[in-house]
């Protein structure tokens, strides 16, 4: 049984339930570790069709302050204090002074950005684009994670394969092309490099593409360099908590994998699940 989910959001981003309420349906859930990890403020030009930029940053700080009082009160599980900041590969000083300001347990980075375009928005940008046209998108993904990793600015990466979100069988088929699963296998090597682990995500199943995070290729790869991995629900609402934690526990151990990795301001542990 996987106890530990270091991707919950709030409503101080997007999401629909407040950092208590996360908290409460994890303790149902029987978390022993929980991890908080708020969407970062961006700076102007990195827009949404439906933007909460104006809301996060208003509320930041409070999103702070309340996962604070929780690691004050908790008992039974370990509450972490983290952030997912969006990847900006021509934001670097801003994004270091952001992932300074305060003391994480752990920063992950997710790379919803290809330039200024949020590319996880909309199916409808993904159907006016050709074959060749996504083909090349997703060789700036993997491109783009590795410059993200040799940073050495965060500890996990998201959802490595996100940028198949709208466009599974396209991206499966990428995946069979002669040099594609080099880069794949090329970004990852610098995330194992770079002392991070590799989210192991059951967000995708809420999703268009219906798979877990990362796609089972992606996810060998990741075991035959010997990356260590988390586990994320990508929570957004108190239903989505540890949202199908058995599928990832299955998925997870059928490649190998027994623990699990917990980064705090303290140190790197592993649990078994």
């Amino acid at each position: 049984m996987i106890r530990v989910d270091l991707h919950t959001h709030t409503n101080h981003s997007h999401a629909r339930d407040s950092v208590r309420q996360m908290f409460e349906a994890g303790q149902r859930y029987g978390l022993a570790v929980q991890g908080f990890s708020e969407h970062s403020p961006r700076p102007e030009g990195y827009d949404y069709p439906t933007e909460y930029r104006e809301h996060l940053a208003a509320t930041f700080e409070g999103y702070i302050s309340e996962v604070r009082e929780l690691q004050a009160e908790a008992e039974d599980c370990q509450v972490l204090l983290g952030l997912e900041a969006d990847w900006l590969e021509d934001e670097v000083p801003y994004l270091r002074g952001m992932v300074q300001a305060h003391d994480y347990d752990y920063v992950i980075a997710g790379i919803h950005f290809l330039g200024h375009w949020g590319m996880d928005s909309s199916a409808a940008d993904w159907e006016k684009l050709s074959t060749e046209e996504k083909y090349s998108l997703y060789e700036r993904y993997y491109g783009t994670m590795e410059k993200m990793a040799g940073t050495r600015l965060f500890q996990i990466v998201a959802h490595p394969d996100l940028v198949k979100i709208f466009s599974v069988d396209d991206f499966r088929a990428w995946l069979d092309m002669p040099g594609s699963l080099k880069l794949v296998r090329r970004a990852l090597s610098a995330v194992k490099d770079a002392g991070m682990a590799m989210e192991i995500s059951s967000a995708g199943l809420r999703k268009p593409c219906r798979e877990i995070y990362p796609g089972p290729r992606i996810l060998r790869i990741a075991r035959e360099l010997g990356l260590d991995i988390t586990f994320a629900s990508d929570s957004h609402a108190t239903e989505q908590v540890a949202w199908s934690f058995d599928k990832l526990a299955a998925y997870a151990a059928a490649e190998g994998w027994r623990e699990s990795m917990v980064f705090t301001r303290e140190g790197v542990r592993r649990m078994a699940f």
